[in-house]
């Protein structure tokens, strides 16, 4: 049966006001036969918790063809198949970028595909990274054949703060029809020049030729200090809506500017340790459908699992409005920000104001209580509706990471509609062998992504040295959920859901000690039959500024490194003094609620 064009689709969707309901979620259990085998698990940076590897999923604008990207699990190429968007079964011959070490974005066209990798470059090229070291590049194919290939960093690319290189590519690949332009958002660190060793992110942006264009306002060779917070959607024109969780303290909308400066939005504050903040846009492997246009309309919508924030102090090592925060919690709960157009935070901004003690009363909570919520993305039904998707983590364990994720049992993949202010409609549907772990797009009237069916276990850590033990798949499923309709259940396999609020308490997500603080509410909604209804505050929004919370080197030897030998605390007033290292400046660490950051090095951090 031919799918519908997604505009028609969408206008449709857009009048929906129905909950989801269980039955509306189908799985398409091992349907896609993969040539090469591949690894569904990656380590996270820092911690090496578990994460599910990314494979890129994107459907073609007539809606006939889709493409999956995956990496090979040599880690040395990328492959690309056309799957069946209405059976999600391999169609054709797989396309293979050998050399390619990451799947780091993936567009789909009506005659093929285009794909962002990182490679290293030619044997004898001028300036090229030493060791091998992986260069961004975008890839165009037509039919099968390579059109074009386009360098994204290296000798190619000209940048201020040197030569630029992707080890770590985490980033997203978007297309606008409109501009006829790629965009693309990754992480970079330089191999020569001011900045050598140290990490930063870059938009590049390439036309329909497959000729880097170097557009003022838009391109970004060095943008912000971060470890892995990349968020990225296709605009009219450039530049496109982005977003980066940095490494000083803060996750800002810099679609103007594409840095940490205060001429972008401040969304959120947060705690950062070691160059990470709570993996808010998912750490390795992550930078994906966490931002997404809300249909025809001019309105975006994000969201990220998040500490909270407490006791704005000033960062004295990046200067005047810009500030340090400290953890409200050790475990991460789901957040919603929306935006009236890709420039504009709906609502207040995150506070800079030295000496506030709620520093998340701007936050729009989703879920609320002790657990910890990861692995957080979101896709749109239309312009009304939107679905939001996370992972929980019952009786979560923290370790000494102040910064970056937790570990426990893993307690169901969790899908919540929303409306177009972020309210919540219904109550979240929770399955257990389902999960997201590439890109979530529209086909037809549904939202579907893919997955590996596997034992999902997250109360450990990915043995990084024992390849040996890695587990390894030939089998990709999918899933798909809709608004309307009877469902059809699972085409093999089955993906069981059932209506939950959450294990942690999700049933009231008002915003937990900030809530009544938040000068910019504007009502509240609840929906939805049967006790595990949401009930949440409207108040969305987040303040405009730098950010903060230096930066350290790549051994635990911040404030905030507290020794894995030393007595985890379970709450955040929990850590004595006893506890604190010297700062990296030598200064005493100053005791709070927890503690702060010595003095970073730079912008931009250092990476084991």
């Amino acid at each position: 049966m031919k799918l519908f064009l997604l505009g028609a689709v969408l206008s449709a969707a857009q009048s929906v006001t129905a909950a989801l309901d269980a039955s509306l979620l189908e799985t398409y259990v091992d349907s896609l036969e993969l040539t090469s085998s591949f690894n569904p698990v990656e380590a996270a940076y820092w911690t090496g918790y578990k994460h599910h590897r990314r494979t890129p999923f994107a459907v073609s604008p007539d809606g006939e063809s889709a493409y999956l990207a995956y990496l090979d699990s040599s880690e040395s190429g990328v492959h690309i198949q056309q799957v069946d968007p209405s059976t999600f079964e391999a169609v054709g011959t797989t396309v293979t970028v050998s050399g390619g070490q990451e799947a780091g974005g993936l567009v789909a066209h009506n005659d093929g595909f285009a794909l962002l990798t990182n490679e290293a470059m030619p044997s004898g090229t001028t300036n090229a990274p030493s060791d091998s070291t992986p260069v961004p590049v975008l890839y165009r194919y037509t039919n099968g054949e390579q059109t074009w290939k386009t360098w994204l960093g290296g000798p190619d690319v000209e940048s201020s703060e040197g030569y630029l290189a992707s080890p770590d590519l985490n980033g997203d690949l978007v297309y606008s029809s409109d501009a006829g332009l790629y965009g693309a958002y990754f992480v970079v660190t330089a191999y020569s020049g001011s900045a050598s060793g140290h990490y930063g992110d870059s938009i590049q942006y390439v036309n329909d030729d497959g000729e880097l264009q170097t557009i003022s306002g838009a391109t970004s060779t060095w943008g912000c200090s971060h470890n892995t917070g990349i968020a990225f959607e296709a605009a009219s024109e450039a530049p496109f809506a982005s977003m980066c969780a940095e490494d000083q303290g803060a996750i800002w909308l810099n679609t103007n500017g594409q840095g940490m400066m205060d001429i972008g939005v401040k969304v959120s504050n947060e705690n950062t340790t070691n160059g990470a903040s709570g993996e808010p846009m998912g750490g390795m492997g992550g930078s994906y459908s966490q931002l997404v246009k809300l249909g025809s309309s001019s309105k975006y919508l994000f969201s990220w699992p998040t500490r909270g924030a407490i006791d704005v102090t000033l960062n004295d090592w990046m200067g005047e409005g810009y500030t340090h925060v400290l953890p409200r919690n050790l475990n991460r709960n789901v957040a919603v920000a929306l935006f009236s157009d890709k420039k504009t935070l709906v609502g207040d901004q995150a506070t800079s104001v030295i000496g506030t003690e709620d520093a998340d009363s701007q936050i729009n909570w989703i879920t609320e209580g002790d657990a910890d919520h990861t692995n957080v993305h979101a896709a749109a039904f239309g312009t009304d509706n939107a679905l939001l998707t996370w992972e929980e983590i019952s009786d979560p364990v923290c370790d000494e990471f102040i910064a970056m994720g937790c570990r426990g049992t893993f307690a169901g993949t969790h899908f919540q509609q929303v409306d177009s202010t972020g309210a919540v409609v219904g109550a979240a549907i929770n399955s257990s062998d389902v999960y997201v772990a590439g890109d979530m797009v529209n086909i037809g009237s549904k939202i579907c992504w893919p997955y590996v069916s596997m034992e999902w276990d997250l109360d450990g850590t990915v043995n990084e040295w024992d390849t040996s033990s890695s587990t390894t798949t030939k089998k990709i499923s999918f899933a798909c959920i809709s608004l309307s309709g009877s469902g059809s259940g699972s085409s093999s396999g089955s993906g069981s859901a059932s209506a939950s609020a959450g294990a942690s308490g999700s049933a009231t997500a008002t915003a937990t000690a900030s809530a009544t603080a938040s000068a910019s509410a504007s009502g509240s909604a609840s929906s939805g039959s049967g006790s595990g209804s949401l009930s949440l505050s409207t108040s969305v929004a987040a303040e405009t500024q730098a950010v903060s919370q230096t930066q350290t080197e790549a051994v635990p030897t911040s404030v905030d490194a507290i020794s894995a030998t030393e007595a985890v605390p379970t709450s955040v007033d929990a850590i004595s003094a006893t506890q604190l290292p010297a700062s990296t400046d030598g200064e005493a660490a100053a005791v709070t609620a927890r503690p702060n950051r010595g003095k970073g090095k730079c912008r931009a951090h250092y990476r084991h």
